[in-house]
């Protein structure tokens, strides 16, 4: 295989920090987030043809201008395709990711993920947790808002995976997630989950820089892969990655603890891709048109996809593979028209043929 030049290279994490920051904090995991919902979503129809069911947020959620939800993914990817499988602690868990909308939500919020539980269908519950990196200043433990895009996440194992725009990847491990006590440290969060690592994006040669808008979990095959993709408007790159992952220790496959070079690599895929997922080898990429026009659904193999034109609402994002249910879950930014919802696969994917 001729080599890649998109690279993710590890970085050295400070375990030493992060042993001193949780021997302050105590540690609860996701478990404990599920036991302390604050926060009730609502059923509701979703508009757009490619519709199956959904729900949407809270009314404070679901029309801020402050918070802007991007990436999804569930427990089914964290544990697997099998039909007893696909659950965390007996539920079925999805996670939301978002960025603070503006230059001061920036600099003081940065991201969070949505943690919902939905076991029970007509009454979905969640909570939000806050994304934070130790630091350690002037002998002082700090917690720094993770200030990433976070337009596409991927739950595997125990780690998040969290696409990082042009600075690669951030990880974190979801056992980690801290309750704190003094929530004015944590911007009013009594939940954050700290960085665990990263992975900085690199090119080589007269390659034009990868931006890791999105992220997808690939589980076909022996070996499990990381999709990565780029948004692009028309005329701009628009790039899917696929990158090995280690089923031991759940991290991206590399040469000696080196960098991460995909072993598939395709541009010019699609304008404007917002999420991108394989289904039994088969490409499925939302794609957007601007606010208050209907999202696309694209369907098939780079160079020859078939295009389902405004088929999802307006603001499609992320997108993930939900093979228990037989559908594809993803979810729309805008205020006011915020909805989270399922995609049934046998009608998009793959429909039966004509008799």
């Amino acid at each position: 295989m001729v080599a890649s030049p998109y690279r993710l290279v590890p970085a050295r994490s400070d375990r030493r920090l992060s042993e001193r920051f949780f021997g302050r904090f105590r540690r609860v995991g996701l478990r404990g987030v599920l036991a302390d919902l604050d926060r009730r979503a609502t059923p509701t129809q979703v508009p757009g043809e490619a519709v199956a069911e959904g729900f949407t947020w809270e009314e404070r959620d679901a029309s801020t201008d402050r918070w802007w939800p991007q990436g999804v993914t569930t427990s089914a990817d964290a544990y697997g395709p099998d039909p007893q499988s696909g659950t965390y602690a007996g539920r079925l868990v999805l996670l939301a990711s978002w960025y603070a909308h503006g230059a001061l939500g920036w600099l003081l919020l940065g991201s969070r993920v949505s943690v919902v539980d939905l076991t029970d269908p007509a009454d979905p519950r969640y909570r939000h947790v806050l994304l934070v990196e130790p630091r350690r200043r002037f002998g002082l433990h700090r917690l720094r808002p993770v200030r990433v895009h976070a337009g596409g996440i991927v739950w595997y194992g125990d780690h998040l995976f969290v696409a990082g725009s042009s600075r690669g990847i951030r990880v974190f491990r979801v056992d980690d997630v801290v309750r704190v006590r003094n929530r004015w440290r944590t911007r009013g969060y009594r939940y954050v989950l700290p960085q665990l690592t990263t992975y900085d994006a690199s090119t080589t040669g007269d390659a034009r820089p990868m931006t890791y808008s999105f992220l997808s979990l690939d589980r076909a095959g022996d070996v499990d892969h990381l999709v990565a993709g780029e948004y692009g408007r028309k005329g701009a790159t628009h790039r899917l990655l696929r990158y090995e992952l280690d089923r031991a220790t759940q991290l991206l496959r590399g040469v000696e603890a080196g960098p991460a070079e995909p072993v598939e690599a395709h541009d010019g895929v699609a304008p404007r891709m917002q999420g991108a997922v394989l289904v039994d080898g088969t490409w499925v990429i939302t794609a957007s048109a601007g606010e208050d026009v209907a999202g696309d659904l694209w369907v098939g193999r780079p160079g020859a996809l078939h295009r389902h034109r405004g088929v999802l609402p307006t603001g499609p994002e992320d997108i993930t593979w939900w093979p228990q249910r037989g559908q594809l879950w993803t979810l729309t930014e805008w205020p006011g028209r915020r909805w989270v919802y399922g995609i049934d696969v046998d009608r998009w994917v793959r429909p039966a043929p004509p008799a």
